[in-house]
């Protein structure tokens, strides 16, 4: 592997660079695999011991930053694995798990907040975010790219929580919220040069040129969405670049264009993360190489909002078209939901969705102002007063536990994930929640001669 030598010598006064192990553990091939347990669903469990039965040889040890991450020995066939499916776990890289450390320390956690998570797909962040909120915060998961989101709300559905708005926006449409958010995060699209190790084509991709238009668009996304920022909030910025011109000169730009205070982070001195000082506004970074720590190249800075909102804002006005259920609909969906009172009920296009009852002012405002892909928990439609569910109510947090279930072997679960027949011993018929070590994977409808397989068709497995 070639590391450009523009960029090396673009990082020779940089703190924490070092030349010859940089090159060094670029060129050794090592490849670093780290997940990330949904609390929300292993909870209460011995979170190595589900890790390691279900892949064979795989010895989880914990990652030093994060409260649920884990290092694998080696990198196991995830697809084969249902867990992965049913939204056990994330395949997230290990540094940016680092999110946790800085959130943690610079906001409350135990208060109910409002998180935008600006640039979210795939959504690694997003559900670290939702894991680390309480249940009645909210987290709005945005994907500038329209062909993106669609894998960022497969694994928000994934996750299984109900607390969050999945959306498809540019960042100048979130100046129609303005002070609405507690935290905004931005993981920035940049030139990439922390990923070297782990995509070696992104080598082939870089250029100076490239670093300068990344700077550029990095400023532009940060001002247009500043706006959303309430007095007081908290801006965290990322990026998986190791040039300063997407890492440190940013933190000088934000704090001399946008009244933001830097926030120096407290550091345990053996996870060997180096903390770097801006030139300028003396702002604070912290930087990760792969030659000093077990992870990818990554930066992050965390700052304070100073200046206030300059509007005032309005309760929003929904668009388009939703409904509210009727008693009747409700009882019809009552016996599926865990808390059915912690949730208001609408129809949209007959399908029914949950959403938290705390949300209700939060989802008109940001309906009035942004486009959303999704809400709340998919239930389901309702036909001559039956729920037909759907497969997000089957995966997620907030399905009843009196559910009809059936546990499965994981032979028969990959069968299951694969949409092909399956056979399994069934008492009664009609649905039923399949799960694989008493995780919901998905709905089965039994019949008198058959068993139909609901796993959804866009996200069967394809391999044998």
């Amino acid at each position: 592997m070639k590391i450009p030598s523009a960029l090396i010598q673009s990082l020779q006064n940089i703190k924490g660079f070092n030349k010859e192990a940089f090159e060094s553990v670029h060129q050794s091939g090592e490849q670093i695999t780290s997940i990330r347990v949904n609390t929300g669903k292993l909870s209460g469990t011995n979170e190595t011991a589900a890790i390691s039965e279900g892949f064979e040889s795989i010895h989880p040890s914990p990652v030093p930053w994060s409260t649920s991450g884990y290092y694998l020995s080696a990198r196991p066939s995830f697809t084969s694995d249902p867990l992965f499916h049913g939204g056990a776990y994330y395949v997230q890289e290990a540094s940016s798990m680092f999110l946790e450390e800085v959130l943690g320390q610079s906001t409350d956690l135990t208060q109910n907040i409002k998180v935008l998570d600006l640039c979210a797909a795939p959504g690694g962040k997003s559900t670290l975010i939702q894991s680390l909120v309480t249940g009645k915060s909210l987290l709005v998961s945005n994907e500038v790219i329209k062909s993106r989101v669609t894998v960022l709300a497969e694994n928000i559905t994934k996750w299984g929580a109900a607390n969050v708005i999945v959306t498809n926006n540019d960042p100048k449409d979130f100046q129609r919220l303005p002070g609405f958010f507690d935290v905004i995060v931005i993981d920035a699209p940049c030139s990439g040069s922390g990923l070297f190790r782990k995509d070696p084509n992104a080598i082939n991709e870089w250029s100076e040129q490239n670093v300068a238009l990344c700077s550029q668009r990095q400023q532009r996304i940060i001002a247009d969405v500043l706006p959303a920022l309430k007095e007081g909030g908290l801006l965290i910025y990322s990026t998986c670049s190791y040039s300063a011109a997407e890492d440190e000169d940013i933190c000088d730009w934000l704090v001399e264009n946008n009244q933001l205070s830097p926030i120096q982070l407290q550091l345990n001195t053996e996870w060997k993360i180096v903390e770097t000082i801006s030139a300028e506004a003396r702002a604070y970074g912290y930087r990760f190489y792969p030659d000093k720590l077990k992870g990818e190249g990554f930066f992050i800075a965390a700052f304070n909002k100073l200046q206030s909102a300059t509007e005032i804002r309005e309760t929003g006005k929904p668009k388009g078209k939703s409904e509210r259920l009727t008693p009747k609909e409700i009882e019809v969906v009552k016996p599926w939901i865990k808390n059915l009172a912690d949730f208001f009920y609408i129809k949209q296009q007959e399908e029914v969705i949950a959403v938290p009852i705390h949300l209700e002012r939060d989802l008109a405002d940001i309906q009035s102002a942004l486009y959303i892909k999704k809400a709340g928990v998919k239930l389901g439609t309702i036909i001559r007063n039956e729920l037909i569910p759907a497969h997000e109510l089957a995966i997620s947090t907030i399905i009843a536990s009196t559910t009809s279930s059936i546990e499965i072997d994981k032979e028969t679960a990959l069968q299951y994930l694969r949409r092909h027949e399956i056979k399994t011993v069934v008492n009664s018929t009609g649905w039923s929640l399949l799960t694989y070590r008493k995780l919901p994977l998905g709905w089965i409808k039994v019949l008198s001669n058959r068993i139909n397989n609901y796993y959804p068709k866009e996200w069967r497995i394809l391999n044998k």
